[in-house]
């Protein structure tokens, strides 16, 4: 491999010849060898940076053309373009595992706009520094990207995800609208349900925690950029800092709008934990329809075996013919890496001291992880699962008319005291609630086929 020597306050170092970055990103490359090729910087952070570097020297074109000229900002711009378009992830090596402010990211994005910029260029115009990082400090670039980033993560691809999966619900309603099942509490008998009203349960249970990531999302869209190194706007002029989140909201098409306190927005990470929260809460919920799916799919002969779910793989190397719920034990592990990655966000959240917080790299890292995770189990909850479920209806009408749980509804006309006698009388003989009401001559057949009548029930 050929290389080139670069510099920075630190003194020479030696960076791939093919490479656009320089002196301080190889630093961090060669100093922080923890998850090389595993864990880099997630792309949607090299994206963002592409976004707000370009949307700074438009600002600053705007108000310093003496110093952002125009020829400087036509190559930054070039160069920002090919940053956000993903042609350039070869030059972002850097792992989450770097300085907590996310300096060397900063670096990394300045080093390659401005080498590019200068190619682009066909001389040498463009400084990391002084040019592609005016008026800027990691402090507020870094949270920036992770806002920007983290925005369109969710609404491109968790939001749509939910979505699917909410619209699969309302049709498996009205397919399944009739069937009645068995209900269960504590995983006992319990009075029946339609199929469909379980499935409402589902589907609202998603349309409210969609709510509150929705809910969340405002407070990613205010903007620490331009409150440089500690929120107090230092080297940066006042117009400058007013004027960036317009331009980003232009590039971007979302509502982004600046910090009121700038300060705040540099310090503090809590909007995180609201979010990733939010992610949990979601996953919860797809966690314990998963566990629902398994349940009521157990056998084929041996368990509830009311539900079938799309069979996917073989689910054993030497029991021929076992078809396991596969897709459902891959949502709920999702849901696990959430669930623990929340915790991590948690801390990471609350690590910060004074003027910033030092757990940022990692705090990104695992709230795309969640992200990634959501969007992507359900993208295949929906389309390998849920889409294809179908209901056994005489198993579900059998289970009812077994049912200990039905005999609730003779409460109103006998009391307590004698239904529960019923009942005991029932699990003890395997009779039926039916034949032991006819026993006790206390009601017709008529009568006792209006009262246990399921549908009457639900």
């Amino acid at each position: 491999m050929e290389y080139r020597i670069e510099h920075d306050s630190m003194g020479e170092v030696k960076v791939p010849a093919d490479k656009y970055w320089a002196a301080q990103t190889e630093r961090s490359h060669e100093n922080f060898l923890i998850g090389v090729g595993i864990e880099t910087m997630p792309r949607e952070i090299t994206h963002a940076f592409g976004i707000l570097k370009k949307a700074a020297a438009m600002a600053n074109h705007k108000l310093r053309p003496e110093r952002m000229t125009e020829e400087k900002l036509s190559a930054i711009s070039t160069a920002c373009d090919e940053v956000i378009s993903g042609s350039l992830n070869e030059h972002f090596p850097l792992v989450v595992w770097q300085t907590g402010s996310g300096t060397q990211s900063n670096m990394n994005a300045n080093e390659v706009i401005a080498n590019r910029g200068n190619e682009v260029a066909g001389k040498k115009i463009l400084h990391p520094n002084d040019d592609v990082n005016m008026s800027q400090s990691s402090n507020d670039t870094f949270p920036t990207a992770m806002h920007i980033s983290a925005v369109l993560a969710v609404e491109d691809k968790v939001l749509p995800a939910i979505d699917e999966l909410v619209s699969t619900f309302r049709r498996l309603e009205e397919e399944h609208k009739g069937i009645v099942k068995s209900g269960r509490t504590h995983l006992q008998d319990a009075t029946p349900i339609q199929f469909s009203q379980e499935i409402s349960g589902w589907r609202t249970s998603l349309e409210r925690d969609r709510e509150m990531l929705v809910s969340a999302l405002p407070y990613l869209k205010t903007l620490a950029l331009g409150g440089t190194a500690v929120g107090t706007a230092l080297n940066a002029n006042p117009a400058y800092v007013e004027a960036l989140a317009p331009e980003l909201a232009k590039i971007t098409g979302l509502p982004l709008v600046k910090a009121d306190d700038l300060v705040d927005g540099t310090q503090n990470l809590d909007a995180y934990a609201y979010v990733s929260a939010s992610l949990k809460t979601c996953a919860i919920s797809c966690s314990k329809m998963a566990n629902d799916f398994r349940l009521m799919s157990s056998g084929p002969r041996c368990g509830f075996q009311e539900i079938n779910l799309p069979a996917k793989q073989n689910g054993s190397s030497i029991m021929p013919g076992k078809v396991n719920p596969v897709i459902p034990e891959v949502m709920s592990q999702a849901a696990f890496c959430i669930m623990g990655n929340d915790v991590c966000i948690t801390m990471a959240a609350e690590a910060g001291q004074l003027e910033l917080n030092y757990a940022e790299p990692v705090l990104y890292h695992k709230l795309f992880e969640s992200i990634n995770a959501l969007a992507g189990a359900v993208e295949t909850f929906v389309d390998n699962c849920v889409s294809g479920i179908t209901a056994n209806a005489e198993r579900c009408q059998a289970l009812v008319d077994g049912s200990v749980g039905i005999i609730t509804a003779i409460c109103p006309q006998v009391g307590y005291q004698f239904a529960a006698d019923i009942a005991k009388k029932a699990i003890k003989t395997g009779q039926s609630v039916r034949e032991l009401l006819h026993e006790s001559g206390k009601f017709t057949d008529e009568e006792i086929n209006k009262i246990l009548d399921p549908h009457s029930m639900v």
